[in-house]
C-alpha cells in the first residue's frame, strides 16, 4: 500500500458572508481552512471531531460535490480540484458517498432496485437485463434478498436502507468510498453489522474508505490511520495505534479522555475543556485551540503551527512538539 491514491493539500472552503440591499461580502465563514492529508490505496483514513468542525465540508469537497475555495485534490493520479462537466463525470465513476441519511439519500418514487441499477445504466455499464441481474445481486452481497428488488425505500428499516445504499455505492466498483457518519443514525446494534459489512466489502472490492464520524470507537475500530479535526484545521493525524495509544495534541487528549470505555487500571483522567469552540466567521489568530488550551503559551496566541512529523507517519500541528 505504498501508493497515494488520494492527497489533499492545503484545501480551504470559505462561505461568504453578505449584508445590505447588494449582498456585499462582509466576511467568510471558514468551514475548512488549510487541511492536507493523504490516504492510501487499500486503506481507511478516519476523521474525527466535533459537529462543526469541518470534517463533513472536507469529505463533500473531495466527492466534489462542494467546489474548494483553495487547494488541491489529487485522485488517483489526476488533479480533480477544478475539473467540470464531462470530465468530472467520469471521474466520478472511481469515488462514491455513502451519506448519514439513508432514507434522504433514496428516490422515495424509485425501487431500491432500479436506485442500484440507475448508475450502471447512467454510466452505460450495463443496461435492461444484465443492469437488473447486477442490482439483483447487489442487494444479496450486502444482506439483503433479490426479492427485494421492485420495493421501495419506505418498507425498509433504517439499516436496511443504509445497506441499499451501500450497494448503489458499489454498484460502479469504485476505488474510494467517502462515508460520511454513515453509522450515526443507526442503533448500536445495527451500527455493528454496517461496520462488519463495510469491512467485509473493503476486501471483496479492493476499496480505499475515507470515514468522517464523531464517534471515537467507531472510528477506531474501522479505521487504518486516524485524523483529528478543530475549526476547520486538521491537528493530528497518525496510526491509530499510535493516536489512540498515546495522541500527543491537547485537544485530541481532551477528545479521547471523554470517550466512553471499559473500566480498567490505565483509564485517563477526564481532561475538560473550558470555554466554547470559537466561530469559524471570527477564528483566534495563532493555534485555533489556543483558546481552550490547557497548556497554551505565548506563541500559540500568534503564530499558527503546520503539521510536522513527530514519529513514523504520525503529525501534530502543536507548538509543544517541535
Amino acid at each position: 500500500m505504498s501508493q497515494n491514491l488520494l492527497e489533499v493539500t492545503d484545501l480551504q472552503k470559505h462561505f461568504p458572508i453578505t449584508a445590505g440591499f447588494f449582498k456585499r461580502q462582509v466576511g467568510a465563514v471558514k468551514a475548512v481552512d488549510g487541511v492536507s492529508f493523504y490516504l492510501k490505496a487499500g486503506e481507511t483514513l478516519g476523521i474525527v471531531g466535533e459537529s462543526g468542525c469541518g470534517k463533513s465540508t472536507t469529505g463533500r469537497m473531495v466527492m466534489r460535490i462542494i467546489q474548494p475555495t483553495r487547494g488541491k485534490i489529487v485522485f488517483d493520479g489526476q488533479d480533480i480540484s477544478r475539473l467540470r462537466g464531462r470530465a468530472l463525470r467520469d471521474i466520478r465513476r472511481k469515488f462514491q458517498m455513502v451519506f448519514q441519511d439513508p432514507y434522504a439519500s433514496l428516490n422515495p418514487k424509485m425501487s431500491v432496485g432500479e436506485t442500484i441499477a440507475e448508475p450502471l445504466i447512467v454510466n452505460q455499464v450495463l443496461k435492461g437485463r444484465q443492469a437488473t441481474e447486477r442490482a439483483v445481486q447487489l442487494l444479496e452481497t450486502v444482506g439483503l434478498r433479490g426479492g427485494d428488488f421492485n420495493r421501495y425505500p419506505h418498507e425498509f428499516s433504517g439499516g436496511q436502507r443504509q445497506r441499499i445504499g451501500i450497494a448503489r455505492a458499489v454498484a460502479l466498483n469504485p476505488k474510494l468510498i467517502v462515508a460520511d457518519e454513515a453509522v450515526s443514525a443507526l442503533d448500536v446494534s445495527i451500527q455493528s453489522q454496517i461496520l462488519n459489512l463495510l469491512m467485509d466489502l473493503k476486501s471483496d472490492f479492493n476499496l480505499s474508505y475515507l470515514f468522517i464520524s464523531h464517534n471515537l470507537a467507531v472510528v477506531r475500530h474501522i479505521s487504518d490511520r486516524v485524523g483529528v479535526m478543530y475549526l476547520g484545521h486538521m491537528v493530528e493525524i497518525g496510526p491509530k495505534h499510535s493516536l489512540y495509544g498515546e495522541p500527543l495534541h491537547p485537544y485530541t487528549q481532551a477528545l479521547i479522555s471523554a470517550a466512553p470505555e471499559p473500566k480498567r487500571v490505565n483509564r485517563r483522567a477526564r481532561i475538560i475543556l473550558q470555554g466554547d469552540v470559537p466561530s469559524p466567521a471570527n477564528p483566534p489568530k495563532g493555534c485555533p485551540f489556543h483558546t481552550r488550551c490547557p497548556r497554551v503559551m505565548d506563541e500559540c496566541k500568534v503564530e499558527r503551527p503546520v503539521l510536522q512529523e513527530v514519529r513514523p507517519d504520525h503529525f501534530v500541528a502543536c507548538h509543544l512538539h517541535r
